[in-house]
């Protein structure tokens, strides 16, 4: 006989759920890939590899690092700010806003649904609250990034100004000229996340435009630059924390978090090229069955 779990409690929108324990954040990344599962199973649609292999950062940051209020959002400019610049793995982000308060927990069952805020790229006209501007045109994120840390520097206001890359997105040339403006600028409140798979749509970076040296690129434009395991959640808060703890920081900051592509289930993790496909491919309804039984279920419930 199944041992029956004993369900955490839901965050009630507009209520911060706030997480401290690794262990817990653990449990809570779990969760999120069973979210990001069984949402792109029901549209039949999305991005899995990237979605399930940011699961820990996207835990990390929203449930323990982040200075955030989800019901004071459109508000509150004296917190952190998130942008993501690789938008189409969005269901991630859906999935840590509503359990950490931004909306209703049920709503993550309408991804991609006609008239639905949730759609396959962060959309800002609907007013979704977690979501400043729309995203997924590649190599643009950062630019908003450079643009807001501006403007909370002319306001007075202290927040961090997080932007979530993918490492083939850093094949866009806008990315470079938003890392020299945040140099220039001396914007040390941006912080930097690299999804530093190694792979992209077409295949591996090395074979389609790598971008070797990374970390020096980085450095040669003026960047502070740190390197973690993306699926690691302590080496995440750990090297997250540390930066956040630096109260004087002059220079932009960016992790290169090693990740790997679809992390959480066996058979959608690897490279080319057997496993590619899984980055824009959703879950057949016999593929999430099976992923969702190695998952297993969490203290958190789905959704």
């Amino acid at each position: 006989m199944a041992k029956e779990l004993k369900l955490y409690p839901a965050a009630k929108k507009g209520v911060l759920l706030q997480l401290s324990a690794i262990d817990d954040l653990k449990e809570m990344a779990r969760q999120v890939r069973r979210d990001v599962i069984r949402m792109l199973a029901m549209a039949n649609s999305g991005h899995t590899g990237g979605s399930l292999g940011m699961a820990d950062v996207f835990t990390a940051l929203y449930f323990r690092v982040l200075r955030h209020k989800p019901h004071q959002f459109w508000q509150n400019l004296d917190e952190d700010m998130l942008f993501l610049s690789n938008g189409h793995i969005s269901p991630v982000w859906y999935s840590v806003l509503a359990r950490s308060g931004y909306f209703p927990l049920n709503e993550l069952n309408s991804l991609r649904q006609l008239n639905s805020y949730l759609q396959g790229h962060p959309a800002s006209e609907s007013k979704l609250p977690g979501i400043r501007i729309a995203s997924g045109s590649l190599g643009q994120g950062l630019s908003a990034a450079v643009g807001a840390a501006l403007g909370l520097r002319m306001d007075g206001k202290e927040g961090d100004i997080f932007c979530l890359m993918g490492d083939g997105e850093c094949q866009e040339g806008q990315i470079w000229e938003a890392a020299m403006s945040a140099s220039h600028y001396k914007l040390g409140k941006i912080i930097g996340i690299v999804d530093y798979n190694n792979l992209q749509i077409d295949g591996e970076l090395s074979s389609i435009m790598g971008v070797e040296p990374f970390a020096d690129k980085w450095r040669s434009f003026g960047w502070d630059v740190c390197q973690c395991d993306g699926n690691d959640m302590e080496d995440v808060v750990t090297t997250v924390e540390k930066l956040k703890a630096i109260s004087d920081r002059s220079k932009p900051s960016v992790i290169l978090a090693k990740t790997i592509m679809g992390k959480g289930v066996p058979f959608f993790e690897g490279s080319m090229p057997d496993n590619s496909n899984w980055h824009g491919k959703p879950p057949s309804k016999d593929d999430a069955v099976k992923a969702l039984a190695i998952l297993g279920e969490t203290v958190f419930g789905d959704f």
